[in-house]
């Protein structure tokens, strides 16, 4: 029987994948009866109401008037510490190298090497920042002082090593829903307020980042409601959100798309769909897919990233080139006009988040990291077969 453990998560707490997956990650971990502190400047907006085991500690940033900038890094590197001291905790789990697992190793500087440090690497981080070279040299030191090191995708691994040329072990561990989230059906009444019965749905949800190539969303649905009648549904926020606004008003669709701004419970939103759009130019893995795909929506998306790696082409989903919306549109029409092909696709995505990205099985691979980093061997095995 190995110990409960003591671990302090640190990661973005607002939308995005990266904070979902911690948080719910800290949530599974709380669960089994791991004691988990979340370590951050505001409540992850996942976490909500109160959960056994599991404990916020704010960073506050100084204010003092020669600091041009808030050092909110050095905030965290403190608190990191604190908290470390404080709880006696065995590890510092943090989400993104910049700035978290530079912050990690910060704290485990002022702490001592009894403090572990495990990075995940979720796709900014390396895509982004690591090309630039003000901050590469920074991000490699990072992920060779971590204790351990994980990426959400093997395209993501692959791109690390090849952008940073690190010879340091990365294990693949892939991003997991809980399928709990995603057993309620659909509510008819919630339905009905955006579209007929014999009207479709579609859904993108992101942050809107030129990288999600938001215009190739409504490129791809006016051409699918030229030929069935659909609503699209956004929901999230970012800087291509007025762009898209101004599409919408363009192409004469404004009755026909909703945007919804940020929500809580995309469970619930997810579920109201019968597509989802996800033709990024780059993700690292897809989350919103894997997401879609445990509500049994399937996904119409790029072959970017580590998509193809969620979404299997012509199983659960189909993908297409990198801003091919002509083929995205022809596949989505093709999906709902067939009934049958769509209840195989959503019957496939289905099985394939309980099985392969399944909660339990993906928790149990980073207990076997933290067990390995902390020194216990008991439950040492491969994180995955490469």
């Amino acid at each position: 029987m190995n110990p409960m453990l003591k671990i302090g998560i640190a990661c973005y707490p607002t939308l995005g994948g990266s904070g979902v997956v911690a948080t719910e990650l800290g949530k599974m971990l709380a669960e089994k009866g791991h004691e988990v502190h979340f370590i951050t400047d505001r409540m992850p907006f996942r976490l909500g109401q109160f959960h056994t085991n599991i404990f916020y500690h704010e960073v506050e940033v100084s204010d003092y008037y020669v600091f041009r900038y808030p050092p909110y890094d050095l905030a965290l590197a403190n608190k990191l510490a604190q908290v470390a001291k404080q709880e006696q905790l065995d590890l510092l789990h943090v989400h993104y190298a910049v700035p978290h697992a530079i912050c990690a190793y910060l704290a485990k500087q002022m702490v001592g090497e009894h403090l572990k440090v495990v990075t995940t690497l979720h796709g900014t981080d390396i895509t982004i920042l690591g090309h630039d070279p003000s901050l590469r040299d920074l991000i490699r030191m990072a992920i060779h002082e971590s204790d351990a090191v994980t990426a959400v995708s093997r395209d993501l691994m692959l791109e690390t090593y090849d952008v940073l040329a690190i010879d340091k072990e990365i294990d693949l561990v892939y991003n997991f829903v809980d399928p709990r989230d995603y057993m309620t059906p659909a509510n008819p009444q919630l339905r009905a307020g955006f579209a007929q019965p014999q009207e479709k749905i579609l859904l993108h949800m992101s942050n809107f980042r030129p990288v999600k190539r938001i215009t190739d969303v409504i490129d791809i649905f006016a051409a699918v409601h030229r030929q069935v009648p659909s609503h699209l549904i956004f929901v999230g926020e970012g800087p291509d959100l007025a762009k898209a606004v101004n599409q919408v008003k363009e192409l004469g669709l404004t009755n026909r798309v909703h945007f919804l701004g940020k929500q809580n419970n995309v469970a619930e939103v997810i579920g109201l769909a019968d597509l989802l759009l996800l033709p990024s130019e780059k993700e690292s893995f897809g989350l919103v897919a894997l997401e879609a795909m445990a509500a049994g929506v399937p996904t119409i998306g790029s072959e970017a990233g580590g998509i193809p790696e969620v979404v299997r082409h012509g199983i659960d989903g189909f993908l297409a080139s990198v801003g091919d919306t002509q083929q995205m549109a022809a596949y989505a029409v093709q999906l709902l006009r067939d009934p049958q092909l769509w209840s195989d696709f959503s019957r496939a995505g289905m099985q394939q988040a309980r099985m392969k990205f399944s909660a339990a099985s993906v928790v149990e691979q980073y207990e076997d990291i933290y067990y390995r980093v902390v020194g216990n061997s008991q439950r040492l095995k491969p994180s995955v077969n490469m």
